[in-house]
């Protein structure tokens, strides 16, 4: 599978402003009025990690710029003043914008080692935030838009006393409802009939109320999802099924890129999945960076001229783009050589 690195990647990079001038990475990204919009995460500081979502505009899907100088959502507005917002996921339905993240109620303290995980601490906070347990867990939630400057709170779309993340909205409503992607890290053993954190699916016909989680896919690869699978970016229709790019972690803490298909009227049918991982680190900027090393994670993919633009975070650094054309992808998703 020929997935091209665009030859300016990475293409957006910390620095400008003090809000991002440590990390940008995992972007949302939507084409509105022929124009690519991109919804950053960001970051000014390791310690402590406290994250910001950016907007930026560009023409070609390549060379962006910011709309504002100041950061679009932060964890403040959202009423969690040393908190941390991150990964962003954006779909428009029915003429309104509507954005996932991830939301941490306070922000942890990192430390790069430059082999794995980061090592963590974490900071005290005044006015007893920290206290509670639940200040460290990661929820996700979702915000919509009418004009992508001006984002209104719509609800949490996971339970508080659990860690859940990957959120992520299907691109319009399917036999009338909602649907969402979650992977939430609590539901695993016999119980719930995964061993390894997983993809879940579950509707909702107001984005308030969400129906029990149905488990959609998990772990399969001991070689390159030992460790856990989730959703990446929002899902693509295609006259064949949706395309769903899912990113793969090992026990080396390696994340790699797969891909499958979904039912169009039937999302919890797996049509087919890709056995080995269509990316994985390669270039300098996805082994190396700031904090992990040896990351590619999409969570950003539009189409334009039967062309894929994959928008992936790097080493929790930068941003990078890569290509394919969407036809070929999904004929390699059904037609994988074994």
């Amino acid at each position: 599978m020929k997935i091209t690195r665009h030859p300016n990647n990475p293409i957006v990079v910390p620095g400008g402003y003090e809000w991002r001038k440590v990390t940008v990475f995992n972007p949302a990204v939507i084409i509105e009025d022929g124009k690519f919009y991109m919804i950053e995460r960001t970051a000014g500081s390791l310690t402590p990690c406290k994250n910001f979502l950016g907007l930026l505009v560009s023409e070609d899907g390549v060379n962006f710029t910011h709309v504002k100088e100041e950061p679009l959502v932060t964890p403040d507005m959202l009423g969690f003043p040393y908190g941390s917002v991150q990964d962003p996921r954006i779909v428009k339905i029915e003429g309104t914008f509507y954005l996932n993240y991830a939301l941490r109620p306070c922000a942890m303290s990192y430390y790069p080692t430059g082999a794995g995980i980061p090592e963590r601490s974490i900071p005290e906070y005044p006015d007893g935030w920290g206290e509670e347990a639940g200040h460290w867990l990661t929820r996700s939630s979702i915000l919509k838009s009418d004009n992508l400057l001006d984002w209104e709170f719509v609800a949490d779309t996971t339970p508080l006393d659990i860690n859940d993340r990957d959120n992520i909205l299907f691109p319009e409503k399917i036999n009338g409802k909602f649907v969402l992607l979650r992977r939430p890290e609590e539901y695993v053993g016999e119980a719930y009939g995964t061993e390894k954190a997983a993809m879940w699916i579950t509707y909702s016909e107001d984005l308030i109320h969400w129906e029990q989680p149905k488990l959609l896919a998990k772990a399969e690869n001991p070689t390159w999802e030992s460790r856990k699978i989730g959703g990446s970016a929002p899902p693509v229709r295609t006259d064949k099924g949706w395309l769903v790019l899912y990113h793969g972690v090992d026990e080396d803490i390696v994340y790699r890129v797969g891909a499958m298909l979904l039912d169009l009227d039937n999302p919890e049918k797996i049509i087919a999945r890709t056995h080995h991982f269509i990316m994985e680190p390669e270039t300098y900027y996805e082994k190396f960076g700031y904090q992990i090393p040896n990351v590619v994670f999409p969570t950003g993919n539009v189409v334009k001229d039967g062309l894929l633009y994959i928008y992936y975070g790097v080493t929790d650094t930068a941003i990078a783009l890569a290509t394919v054309p969407l036809d070929e992808l999904v004929d390699y998703i059904l037609n994988e050589p074994q």
